[in-house]
C-alpha cells in the first residue's frame, strides 16, 4: 500500500555527462521508504548512495525513473512547486552544514519558521527548546556559524532539520564531524525523531556503528541496490560489508 510509504523510487536512472564521459551514477534503482522507518544507506563513494539521497529529497533531478514523496510524484515537479514542498514536507542534514552565516544560533533554528511566513506554534516552540537542551546549544544561542566549533555547527543542522517535524529528515553523514558523545546523542535524536514523533529518517553513512541505529540498511554498489537488510549490529553490518567486498 503505498499510503504506507513515505518515499519511494521507480525504475530511477541517474546520468552525468555525455557519450565517452557518461558516468551512471544510479541504474534503475527501487526503493520504497515506510512511514516513521530509520533507513541507513550505505555503499563505497561512487557507489551513488549520496545521489540518491539528493534526488528522493527533491535536490536534483533524475534522468528517467519515478520520485515520490508520499503521494507526490516530485521528480518533474515544477520548481516553485517542488520549493513548497521541500520547505513544508522534508528536513536537511548536511555534511557542510548548510547554516547562514550572518545569523546567530537561534536565527539558524528559526529559519525553517521564516521561509514558511510563519512563527512556531506551541508544540514546534515546545519542540525547538527541547532541541536546544538535548544539542547541549543553549548557551550558544547568540553565537554566529563562525564562532562555533565543527561539531556545534552539525548540532545547530541537525537541530534545524528536525524543529518542524517534517515527514522525511534527508541526512549526509549526520555524525561525520562529531566527536563519539555528541555523535550517540544525535544518533539518539533521530532514534527518536522515528520512533516517538513517527518521521522517516533517510540517512547516508559510511560508519557500520552510525547504521546501528537504523531499523534498516540498503547497501548500494556500482549505482545498483546490493543489499537491503533489517536492523544489525555494527559488528554484523562490518561483517557484511567485508563479506560483499564493499569497503564501509
Amino acid at each position: 500500500m503505498t499510503e504506507n510509504l513515505a518515499a519511494r523510487v521507480r525504475t530511477l536512472t541517474k546520468t552525468y555527462g555525455s557519450r565517452s564521459a557518461e558516468v551512471q551514477a544510479l541504474r534503475d534503482v527501487d526503493l520504497d521508504i515506510r512511514r516513521g522507518e530509520f533507513t541507513a544507506i550505505m555503499g563505497p563513494s561512487g557507489s551513488g548512495k549520496s545521489t540518491l539521497m539528493h534526488i528522493m529529497a527533491g535536490l536534483d533531478a533524475p534522468t528517467s525513473g519515478e520520485v515520490w514523496l508520499g503521494q507526490a510524484e516530485i521528480g518533474r515537479m515544477p520548481d516553485a512547486q517542488l520549493t513548497l514542498v521541500r520547505r513544508r514536507r522534508v528536513g536537511f542534514v548536511f555534511q557542510s552544514f548548510n547554516l547562514v552565516p550572518t545569523l546567530d544560533v537561534r536565527g539558524n533554528l528559526l529559519l525553517p519558521f521564516e521561509l514558511d511566513g510563519r512563527r512556531p506554534d506551541v508544540q514546534e516552540a515546545a519542540r525547538l527548546e527541547s532541541l536546544i537542551d538535548s544539542l547541549g546549544l543553549r548557551d550558544r544561542l547568540t553565537h554566529r556559524p563562525h564562532q562555533l566549533s565543527g561539531g556545534q555547527q552539525q548540532r545547530v543542522a541537525i537541530a534545524r532539520a528536525l524543529v518542524t517535524t517534517p515527514e522525511v529528515v534527508f541526512a549526509d553523514e549526520p555524525t561525520g564531524n562529531l566527536d563519539s558523545k555528541t555523535g550517540r546523542d544525535v544518533l539518539g535524536l533521530l532514534r527518536d525523531a522515528a520512533t516517538r514523533h513517527g518521521q522517516t529518517i533517510v540517512m547516508v553513512t559510511h560508519d557500520p556503528i552510525a547504521a546501528s541505529h537504523a531499523d534498516r540498511v540498503v547497501v548500494l554498489g556500482d549505482g545498483r541496490i546490493v543489499a537491503d537488510r533489517p536492523r544489525s549490529s555494527a559488528g554484523e553490518i562490518s561483517a557484511f560489508m567485508l563479506s560483499l567486498e564493499v569497503p564501509s
